[in-house]
């Protein structure tokens, strides 16, 4: 299931950019209608957190990834409404009928790794900030990377070692890189290739964890 609200989000935006012709009246009148039933009281050009938990519970899609640390985030009323557009989306019926189709969309090739550094900026709460506190990026790679190889023993090392506080978008990046291109055995690291410090710290504990079991 698409998770909500970041990929909802992430798409909203996708299709936001995207070449769309412009909406009927009636087709406008019915997507700003949707917006209306869940749109921020005070502010009715966005839908704020409230609104987003209650739209998660209208589509019987658990908020499920919310992380500690991450903004819950807005839906504006101009991404909402050429979004929904690009998507044929007027209505809850349509968008729940419509996200298994958008999680395949998501995690494509063509999408992934732009979603993958998405869901880290989305955690970025303050303006200056540059990196994940390490509760929040494990919190976030478990969710967005799932079972792929290498991600749970990763997240066990950080939750282990205690020279890193945090972690930047260039590890955060390095380390899709690192899952896709490592055999699960670490066999062809080769750390002359410039893989960030932290990766070449997590081979060294991965492999003595493998010398101990042997």
């Amino acid at each position: 299931m698409v998770r909500i609200p970041v990929a909802l989000t992430y798409i909203l935006r996708i299709k936001s950019a995207a070449t769309v012709n412009k909406a009927t009246a009636k087709e406008q009148e019915k997507i700003d209608g949707f917006f209306n039933q869940y749109a921020d009281k005070a502010e009715d050009h966005c839908i704020g957190p409230e609104g987003i938990e209650a739209l998660c519970e209208d589509l019987g899609v658990p908020p499920t990834d919310e992380v500690a640390g991450c903004s819950a985030g807005i839906f504006l009323m101009e991404e909402w409404r050429k979004g929904l557009k690009s998507m044929r989306v007027d209505s809850l019926d349509k968008l729940r009928k419509a996200l298994p189709s958008l999680q395949q969309e998501m995690v494509s090739p063509y999408n992934f790794k732009d979603f993958y550094t998405f869901s880290f900026k989305y955690c970025l709460t303050e303006p200056r900030q540059k990196t994940l506190d390490l509760e929040t990026a494990c919190q976030m790679l478990s969710l967005v990377l799932g079972s792929r190889p290498h991600v749970a023993s990763f997240l066990r090392f950080l939750q282990e070692q205690s020279e890193y506080k945090a972690m930047n978008l260039d590890q955060w990046s390095a380390f899709l890189r690192f899952c896709d291109e490592i055999k699960p055995d670490l066999r062809n690291y080769d750390e002359s290739q410039a893989w960030p410090l932290l990766l070449d710290n997590y081979v060294e504990w991965a492999k003595k964890g493998m010398v101990t079991k042997s």
